[in-house]
């Protein structure tokens, strides 16, 4: 028999990680999750697949918060997941409110978020904490593209940018002079790093910690990022460095790929949460190359690919349900299925929400 719990999944747009939590939460093999689904719009795929849908302003809004929390006690809402990262830095921003109405967080502490949130400042804590990362130069004015000694070159804003947005790779010194003035007039800031390693060994890698910051355990998709779905950016490799691969690739932000445990990437990426002090899930974008796992970034959140690890067997939301909710013990570093997971597109008619 099915436990019944009533759970609220914020930012349940198509294609991004709302929707993600929602197939995820309807794999559970023990609960039977009512969703409240909440978006800006009623334009949203999200909404015609919870069971109960929302309108709520967007997170910046003074009035996000109070909705929520209205939301939570009007349908006894047992735990909250942010379904973007505009939303789940306005949620952590109130936690003492949602803990004090008696919800579950189940999200990273505020000092996380805020490492994590800021490429520069994530460059910063593996440096200090030992970790291999790729070179990196932190962009504020003209002048510093000339401190850049590398090449090729990967240039992205170091705060935001989801889904690779504005993201460029250099491989000459006129080109990362065109790029690097272009970004400077968007940015006020953002971060050049090096290109590591092909797109063959490129994983994408979750660690979930509990809320007590004990390793529960993790799994690595290794991408396939050459497929048009899996990529931001293809272009031919026109540097003569052969060990990158015949070409330079970008991921988008839809994963793909092998399922499996790759122990020589993920055990740096337990060490690496246990680091940061994790109290949940972690994402975490690297390449394995020559040895060493070089993170380029950390999503201090569910993932894109929460679904197509909880069809394999390893369901990171449900499984915090489970342990806190109803007091049910995880076995650490549990099995689950090895393979491969390909993705497309669904189409959905949208109704008119009541």
């Amino acid at each position: 028999m099915k436990h019944d719990i009533t759970v609220l999944v914020t930012g349940v747009g198509g294609g991004g990680l709302g929707e993600q939590l929602i197939k995820s939460l309807r794999l559970s093999e023990t609960v039977n999750y009512k969703i409240v689904g909440t978006d800006v719009t009623e334009q949203s795929k999200g909404l015609m697949e919870v069971d109960i849908p929302h309108i709520v302003p967007f997170a910046n809004d003074p009035g996000y918060i109070l909705q929520l929390l209205t939301l939570c006690a009007k349908y006894d809402v047992k735990a909250v997941f942010p379904g973007s990262e505009p939303e789940l830095k306005a949620i952590s921003d109130h936690y003492e409110a949602f803990i004090a109405a008696g919800i579950f967080l189940p999200i990273n502490p505020r000092e996380v978020l805020d490492i994590c949130f800021d490429k520069f400042k994530t460059v910063t804590f593996l440096k200090e904490n030992g970790f291999a990362y790729p070179k990196s130069q932190h962009v504020s004015a003209e002048a510093d593209l000339g401190k850049i000694d590398f090449l090729p070159a990967v240039l992205k804003p170091s705060v935001g940018g989801s889904g690779s947005a504005n993201i460029m790779i250099a491989q000459t010194q006129e080109e990362l002079i065109v790029f690097g003035k272009y970004l400077l007039t968007i940015y006020n800031e953002y971060i050049v790093q090096e290109y590591v390693g092909t797109a063959d060994h490129e994983y994408t890698i979750g660690v979930l910690i509990d809320m007590e910051g004990t390793l529960i355990n993790s799994i690595g998709i290794r991408r396939n990022i050459i497929a048009g779905l899996g990529n931001k950016i293809k272009i031919k490799n026109r540097t003569g460095k052969r060990d990158l691969g015949s070409h330079l690739v970008v991921s988008s932000g839809i994963s793909q790929g092998e399922v499996g445990k790759y122990e020589m990437v993920t055990r740096a990426c337990e060490r690496l949460a246990l680091a940061l002090g994790a109290r949940s899930a972690l994402n975490i974008q690297c390449r394995y190359y020559e040895g060493k796992v070089y993170v380029f970034e950390i999503n201090p959140r569910y993932s894109g690919t929460t679904s197509l690890r909880a069809m394999a067997g390893y369901n990171e939301p449900d499984i915090m349900v489970r342990k806190y909710l109803l007091g049910e013990a995880i076995t650490p570093n549990f099995d689950f299925e090895h393979c491969t997971i390909m993705r497309g597109l669904q189409e959905v008619i949208i109704a008119p929400i009541q």
